[in-house]
């Protein structure tokens, strides 16, 4: 075995499993504030990866001025659901939420087509897709300059969600209402402004995802398939902690770009589409709640 080859596909897939978390967030942080599996994850990082390409093409602008006009949008978009769609639906069954939430999903869908078209665009950052000099040359080791910029990138955000909503009166807020919404409004915690902020939170995530997922593969309806590569992750993380979406993506990340290297050529390949969910089956037969997800215990 090349050792150095093992630790370049080992590298990757641990770049590509910290955007996996990235997008596993925006998914833990509606599960915590709801309860509720947010089915729409997916079509809010198509929506705001095709409306900022879309503010660059119609209006001529650069990425830099699309960009706070984007998280605009995408706060005024968080905020309107929380009015619209779930202020009406407190303390109503989960399964209200969750069908709400698949209809957001259509709906923020054929809108952004709507407004900005369907075809395929393409996005330009800032970042060269080019190998790591320094690991080239004294390593032999081919890392993309793109994949490690997209990592760090949403490793700062991550780590900054993480401790915002640890360490900060909403966070704690945010673990009230999780843990129950009629107790958390007898205590004097707005629920609506919590779900607003937890929103744009995770509009925010999906902004980001949406420009790094768009920036490799181009903006385009595939972008909401994305957000399915996070159901393995949460499997294995929990759908209620934040360091488990951290640690399911790397795991999921590396596993699959493993699987797809070392066990492709002898099942004929294509492996890495499908050996995470395998992963998050095996893995729900031994720990349902995941690695860092909570233990339930009911009486009966």
């Amino acid at each position: 075995m090349n050792i150095n080859f093992f630790f370049e596909v080992l590298i990757g897939g641990l770049l590509s499993g910290v955007m996996y978390a990235l997008v596993a967030i925006g998914f833990v942080l509606i599960y915590k504030a709801s309860g509720v599996f947010n089915f729409a994850q997916g079509a809010l990082v198509f929506f705001a990866a095709l409306t900022c390409t879309g503010i660059i093409d119609k209006f001529g602008v650069s990425l830099w001025v699309a960009l706070p006009a984007t998280i605009a949008v995408m706060v005024v978009c968080s905020v309107l659901i929380e009015r619209v769609v779930l202020r009406p639906l407190v303390n109503q069954p989960d399964i209200a939420l969750f069908m709400a939430t698949i209809g957001l999903s259509f709906f923020l869908e054929g809108l952004a087509q709507l407004i900005w078209g369907s075809q395929v665009r393409k996005l330009e950052l800032p970042i060269e897709d080019v190998p790591i000099d320094f690991l080239l040359t004294r390593y032999n080791i081919i890392v993309s300059q793109f994949d490690m910029t997209a990592a760090a990138i949403c490793a700062l955000l991550v780590v900054s969600l993480a401790l915002f909503f640890s360490r900060t009166r909403i966070g704690r807020a945010l673990r009230a209402v999780a843990d129950d919404h009629q107790a958390a409004l007898a205590v004097g915690i707005p629920l609506q402004h919590i779900w607003a902020v937890v929103w744009s939170a995770a509009g925010l995530v999906a902004l980001v995802a949406g420009l790094l997922w768009g920036a490799r593969n181009g903006v385009q309806f595939a972008l909401t398939f994305v957000a399915l590569k996070a159901l393995p992750v949460l499997i294995l993380g929990g759908f209620t902690s934040v360091p488990g979406a951290i640690v399911g993506g790397l795991i999921i990340g590396a596993s699959e770009k493993m699987a797809e290297v070392y066990i492709g050529p002898l099942v004929g390949g294509g492996i890495e589409g499908w050996f995470p969910y395998v992963l998050a089956l095996g893995f729900l037969l031994v720990r349902p709640e995941g690695l860092f997800g909570e233990k339930i215990i009911r009486r009966i």
